[in-house]
């Protein structure tokens, strides 16, 4: 038996097919969660369905060697992101905890011991591992797991003075979510991040932004740094990463790109053949006209729902494919529900928010059908 950590629904999926996925006993359900942001390609997409082909004669080899895929991943993640070394792991929480110790590290490095603490922001979400829970900015996931890890503080979002009063002569790393997703979909302000930034680069204070969300091309660039402009000293993918397989990555720039010596981090799956070469098709599809395309949709997603100009819906926000749609006097989870009912599977970010993370694949007509689906549900309430 499975343990009860998810309230499922009396439903059982048996297949997918780009945007929809299909449940045992037949029925059709058109998916704007793309398994919570990692479906990027939609589900049997050809590309994804060769590579899984082409390597499944070696699905796992020990990290201890190497393997064509995983450089060839590397050297991809690199030149698109501008930075210079990757570690990957296994998942989006796995990434953010490699890149906490990474941040330590070289602090310790350069620094000497007890500059270790790092900033992280109010309303964020960074994992579910004690420290990736520690570090993430939200109360309600503070409880019952204690001692958590140390060394952690919250600023308000979008609040210079607040995170400024937090920086001492011990803090190695602030740590952000461009746009918060768990949080409700929440973008940061340009100005806010451009004088993180370069607080950062005054003060060798190690400049990390998660990714795990919202990048590969979830906000329609490769990674959303690019629509703010800014270079992180460290990234962290994950979800979208391998199309629907398991795998994160830590993307270093020149200040930590050698921290990590031998021995000093590992991950037994982590640079998993199969997982990198389905990633490897997964990154050869985010081309620029694919990425036009999504924030194409995304813009025609957002604007669609401001035209239902229904008394529930407070405020659409967001960025490409990665949108919130905030509800008043009304339950998300209850709106949730009702979608599911007309076979449309939607997210909830809080109490509040509907969230939509569509397959990139997604067009008009699809995001047509999501829009009817939640205009009839809103107007039966």
């Amino acid at each position: 038996m499975l343990m009860n950590t998810y309230l499922k629904p009396q439903i059982v999926f048996e297949k997918g097919d780009g945007c929809y996925v299909i449940s045992k006993s037949g029925e059709k359900y058109l998916d704007f969660s793309s398994g919570i942001g990692v479906n990027c390609l939609g589900y049997s997409h050809p590309a994804i369905l060769e590579a899984m082909v082409e390597g499944s004669s070696l699905m796992h080899l020990s990290n201890l060697y190497d393997t064509e895929q995983d450089r060839i991943l590397a050297d991809k993640l690199v030149k698109r992101t501008g930075l210079d070394s990757v570690f990957f792991a296994n998942s989006g929480a796995e990434a953010n905890e490699g890149a906490i110790k990474l941040a330590r590290k070289y602090s310790f490095d350069h620094y000497g011991s007890g500059r270790d603490e790092i900033i992280t922001l109010k309303n964020s979400f960074h994992g579910r591992t004690i420290t990736t829970l520690s570090a993430t900015g939200q109360d309600k996931f503070h409880k019952f797991y204690m001692p958590f890890t140390a060394g952690f503080s919250y600023a308000e979002p979008n609040h210079l003075a607040d995170l400024l009063s937090l920086v001492t002569e011990k803090t190695c790393a602030i740590l952000i979510e461009l746009v918060q997703g768990e949080g409700g979909v929440f973008p940061l302000e340009k100005d806010y991040v451009t004088q993180l930034f370069n607080l950062c680069q005054e003060r060798d204070i190690l400049f990390i932004v998660d990714e795990v969300q919202t990048g590969i091309g979830r906000c329609g660039q490769f990674f959303v740094s690019e629509e703010y402009n800014v270079l992180p000293d460290i990234v962290t993918f994950a979800k979208g990463l391998g199309g629907g397989m398991p795998i994160g990555a830590i993307v270093a720039g020149k200040k930590c790109k050698d921290t990590f010596g031998l021995s000093d981090h590992g991950s037994t799956f982590g640079g998993n053949p199969l997982a990198c070469r389905i990633s490897n098709a997964v990154v050869d599809k985010l081309n620029r006209d694919f990425l036009i395309s999504v924030r194409e949709n995304g813009h025609y997603l957002k604007e669609s729902i401001a035209r239902l100009n229904n008394k529930y819906i407070k405020e659409v926000r967001g960025l490409g494919l990665m949108l919130g749609m905030e509800l008043t006097g009304v339950s998300a989870s209850d709106v949730r529900n009702m979608c599911l009912e007309k076979q449309l599977l939607i997210l909830t970010a809080g109490n509040n928010t509907i969230r939509l993370l569509p397959p990139l694949i997604v067009n008009k007509s699809q995001i047509d059908q999501c829009i009817n689906i939640l205009n009839e549900v809103l107007l039966s309430i």
